[in-house]
């Protein structure tokens, strides 16, 4: 079983940060929360290729958290956790505190 996953191309490898379900004080929560889609960038690809040969890298990096689309992206199972693989032009945005 492979233990890392190093992206193609122009692909993302994300893990989905799951929001909590319960308080700190115990109450639990709805699924229906005003949460972010958002995720934490495990690893990037080296980027596509444009049609002059030069390669254009892709936008984020390892350790951003970035915005992901409600819909998309494809289920990976490394081990006991699960990633979603994304294209770069597919994340919607980086998010900053």
């Amino acid at each position: 079983m492979a233990k890392r996953l190093i992206p193609s191309l122009n692909r993302v490898l994300v893990e989905k940060i799951v929001p909590p379900s319960k308080t700190n004080a115990g109450i639990l929560l709805p699924e229906k929360t005003n949460q972010l889609n958002s995720g934490k960038v495990v690893a990037v690809g080296p980027g596509s290729r444009a049609k002059d040969g030069n390669v254009i890298p892709v936008a984020v990096k390892e350790g951003d958290t970035v915005l992901l689309p409600e819909y998309g992206g494809t289920e990976i199972k490394l081990g006991d956790k699960e990633f979603h693989l994304y294209r770069d032009e597919d994340l919607l945005g980086t998010l900053h505190d």
